[in-house]
């Protein structure tokens, strides 16, 4: 189970994180995880630069490894990138020098003080040591393409319902996402947009 729409009593547990970018514009945030992979995250880049929106992508540093051209086309296309560890750990499974030293590897590939945490699972230890260096960015809005007991349409309204101005919304540009994300993605952008909605990236200020 995960909590679409993240509660003001967690925000305001860890205010030192990032939970969305309130505004009086109705700029939104769209963020992607967990790539590059070649089979997701450039069909994410059309359907992005077809709707002339830009995106912020927090990478897993293996993936970037893998795969450095598609990282590449994400900077050249003038998307905000993110670090997201270099092995996707969940921090609070890991010993925190070992999370912090696999921030580090990603960081030698991806150049950004953005990090978000894998699952959004991070231990104060780890938020003060990374606070001293990185923006962290949760969210606001999670659209659940992962789970794959969720139907693509329920991942579109996820997002459609609970997204308000300054919403920093999750989707994730992975295999595993694939079916909800393909559906979900269109489904989303198309109505926000005609609700007004226009879409930002993430700045490392």
């Amino acid at each position: 189970m995960f909590l679409v729409k993240t509660p003001l009593a967690i925000k305001k547990s860890f205010p030192s994180l990032v939970w969305d970018i309130p505004n009086n514009t109705k700029t939104i945030y769209l963020t992607f995880d967990d790539g590059p992979t070649p089979e997701i995250t450039t069909w994410v880049l059309e359907t992005l630069k077809k709707h002339k929106i830009k995106a912020t992508f927090f990478v897993v540093g293996d993936n970037v490894k893998k795969y450095p051209q598609i990282y590449q086309q994400l900077i050249a296309e003038g998307h905000a990138i993110g670090n997201h560890t270099y092995n996707h750990l969940n921090g609070w499974k890991t010993k925190s020098s070992d999370y912090l030293q696999n921030i580090e590897k990603c960081a030698e590939l991806v150049d950004s003080n953005l990090f978000r945490p894998p699952y959004g699972r991070i231990k104060n230890t780890q938020i003060r040591k990374l606070k001293q260096h990185y923006k962290i960015i949760m969210w606001d809005v999670l659209s659940g393409d992962f789970d794959a007991n969720l139907s693509p349409a329920k991942c579109a309204e996820n997002v459609i319902n609970n997204t308000k101005a300054g919403s920093i919304i999750v989707f994730h540009d992975s295999v595993k996402a694939e079916k909800n994300l393909k559906y979900a993605l269109p489904k989303a952008i198309e109505f926000l947009k005609q609700q007004g909605f226009t879409f930002g990236v993430i700045t490392e200020d």
